[in-house]
């Protein structure tokens, strides 16, 4: 299985998404026990890196979190959310995580991250200023991004006093590939981790012919091979509502491209 360094923990080289969870804008409980089952078989496989945010199904994504994990060793986990670019006061940003660990019954967070770049980028320094108390604190581990570009980036180190910018999530496949050009190299130049959301593009990179060619000649599905491409930069965290393509992506674990089909894709 494939495994690699973040947040101080061995993680595996891919972790799973929640956006769409629980409802989009407002909780919807349909499909609860569908996509918490879907949570665990991904935990059953080691696959220990769970991203979620406050406003996913305005909250009710955390709380599916929160039964997925149930009986986990939390000390196993790396936990992921994100607070809304509205709620970078500290007096929202600290509401804003009391609630997050209430709907994840966890007392910390592994990573908070600033969920977009507010228009005015100061409130990002307030923010991160509220973030490196709460680290401080106890109730977050390690503080990053998310959809920032190299100048946000740089802002966001220069606001920090104590603590380093952990991570940026970005909306990164073999279909969305500019943040190979400066984002993902400033990255790796800073240490900087990346979490790549929507890394098979609603399913489309399993229709590029590429992908398609170094598929039949791996024997692995175009989906593995798009996954297995984006972790030479990233942890992926690409979400699935059925076990079948969940089984699908776990199958990514455990092997890797060469450096020839890497090129090639």
């Amino acid at each position: 299985m494939g495994y690699t360094e973040f947040c101080g923990k061995k993680v595996a080289s891919i972790g799973v998404g929640t956006w769409n969870m629980g409802g989009r804008d407002s909780p919807d409980l349909r499909n609860d026990a569908r996509d918490i089952s879907v949570l665990q078989l991904a935990l059953a496989a080691k696959v220990n890196v769970i991203d979620t945010a406050e406003m996913y199904g305005a909250g009710h994504a955390e709380e599916l979190v929160r039964e997925a994990v149930r009986g986990v060793p939390r000390d196993s986990l790396v936990i992921i959310s994100k607070v809304l670019p509205s709620h970078l006061s500290e007096h929202l940003l600290r509401k804003s995580l009391d609630r997050t660990l209430q709907r994840l019954g966890t007392d910390f967070l592994d990573l908070y991250l600033i969920h977009w770049p507010p228009a005015d980028l100061q409130l990002v320094k307030e923010g991160l200023a509220t973030m490196e108390k709460l680290v401080q604190e106890g109730k977050i581990r390690h503080l990053g991004v998310s959809n920032f570009d190299v100048e946000e980036m740089r802002f966001a180190q220069e606001s920090l006093r104590k603590e380093e910018l952990h991570a940026n999530q970005i909306e990164y496949s073999l279909m969305e590939r500019s943040p190979e050009q400066e984002v993902i190299p400033f990255c790796e130049k800073e240490g900087i981790g990346v979490i790549a959301y929507t890394p098979l593009a609603d399913g489309k990179v399993a229709k590029l012919p590429a992908v398609q060619k170094v598929a039949a000649r791996t024997g692995h599905t175009p989906i593995q091979v798009a996954l297995s491409y984006l972790t030479a930069h990233s942890i992926p965290i690409p979400k699935a509502s059925q076990k079948a393509h969940m089984m699908e992506i776990l199958g990514t674990l455990g092997w890797e491209l060469s450096a020839r089909e890497q090129t090639s894709l």
